[in-house]
């Protein structure tokens, strides 16, 4: 199922409007196909949503994990710091114009919050939206290391002696976690080669 589709069906049950559900697809496809964007693009929501689907049947809510897929960096600027909050506030006013309660509407944002510092949750269906989110770390080094090359062009505009101490940050933020990925499934399969990939990528800058 392409991202439209899936799309599409996630919203009929809280809207028959079609041309409004259109349009909010139409904005997803725009923003996230933004010039600045080579991580965070189409192709991220399609390999989180490929990760989620291994661990679907232990999700409670995958309606509401799924709308946090589509709208986590819906809001997305290298220099901003509050890409998360903008996101969750995008989120809030097209999921109300959907038709969604407020109950909803809250968990999603919520969701959406966690994606900032990837704390552990106390809801299990955060944790697997925050695995998912990260499971690139844990992917073979080829792949993680074209990852950072478009972390790297996504960040620019800040020159190196800028960048290179604010990944490190980052990267060594990760490896002070008691663990990076929060569910066991994908602490099973990511942890080990998620640790190798920072620890790599350390070295390399």
């Amino acid at each position: 199922m392409n991202l439209k589709e899936r799309f599409t069906d996630l919203c009929l049950p809280f809207s028959k409007d079609q041309d409004l559900i259109s349009s909010f697809w139409q904005e997803i496809e725009t923003k996230y196909s933004e010039k600045g964007r080579h991580y965070h693009d189409l192709f991220h929501l399609e390999n989180m949503f490929r990760e989620l689907g291994t661990v679907k049947s232990s999700i409670e809510d995958f309606a509401a994990v799924s709308f946090s897929v589509f709208y986590h960096d819906i809001i997305y600027n290298a220099s901003s710091k509050s890409n998360e909050e903008k996101s969750a506030l995008y989120a809030e006013d097209r999921l109300q114009q959907l038709g969604l309660d407020k109950d909803a509407v809250s968990k999603i944002t919520k969701q959406i919050l966690a994606t900032k510092a990837h704390g552990k949750s106390d809801h299990r269906d955060t944790n697997y939206l925050l695995d998912a989110d990260l499971s690139i770390l844990g992917k073979d080094v080829a792949i993680y290391l074209d990852y950072t090359r478009k972390i790297r062009k996504e960040y620019s505009i800040y020159p190196d002696l800028l960048y290179k101490p604010g990944r490190k940050k980052v990267l060594s933020h990760f490896l002070e976690l008691e663990s990076i990925f929060k569910t066991h499934e994908f602490q099973d399969k990511y942890e080990l080669q998620a640790k190798e990939n920072i620890a790599t990528e350390l070295k390399l800058l």
